[in-house]
């Protein structure tokens, strides 16, 4: 029997320094206020978070010397995490919708793909328009390239798309290709 080993995604956690994990001997400190105190020695800065009963934190370790703040480390880490899945959930994913014609296909058949093809890309999807020459067929490039170009020419007609043509038409071993994108 097999053993399967799945890897396991796992989180990045932004690890901040705090309290006794910073190890400089003076840090730029910026109190719960937001307001900056300047440079002091990292001892009394740590003294400066318990006596507010709260955390001192490396905010920016690269910078010379390390700024801290005083805060709530878990609140922080919080507020970070919130914001990181805020902007995973802005990004949008962008599909690429395949469309393939054939070398013989009729107007209807045709028609229909034109309808698929409009509704992909007025949804933003990119679209692959994709036409495979077999066999005897192979013996005629020339119209298959006349196929997507007539294709992509009623597409591009269409008033209320404004088509472009992200990928040019290429042929891949009797595989004609062209990846269209609504450009608003």
């Amino acid at each position: 029997m097999r053993i399967k080993f799945h890897r396991v995604e796992r989180k990045e956690e932004v690890s901040f320094r705090s309290n006794n994990q910073i190890r400089v001997p003076e840090v730029f400190l910026i109190d719960e206020a937001n307001e900056a105190i300047g440079i002091i020695p990292t001892e009394e800065a740590i003294k400066m978070a318990q006596d507010a009963d709260l955390d001192l934190v490396e905010v920016n370790p690269k910078a010379n010397p390390p700024v801290v703040k005083i805060v709530n480390l878990g609140q922080l880490k919080y507020e970070k995490e919130k914001q990181a899945h805020k902007q995973k959930i802005q990004q949008k994913k962008v599909e690429i919708k395949n469309i393939r014609l054939s070398f013989r296909i009729s107007d209807h058949d045709l028609e229909m793909r034109l309808a698929q093809a409009e509704k992909f890309l007025a949804k933003e999807n990119k679209t692959k328009i994709e036409l495979i020459l077999r066999g005897r067929e192979r013996q005629y490039p020339q119209k298959a390239a006349e196929i997507i170009r007539g294709f992509v020419a009623k597409i591009q007609a269409k008033p209320e798309l404004s088509i472009e043509i992200e990928q040019p038409l290429t042929n891949q071993g009797g595989r004609f290709t062209i990846i269209l994108i609504n450009k608003k």
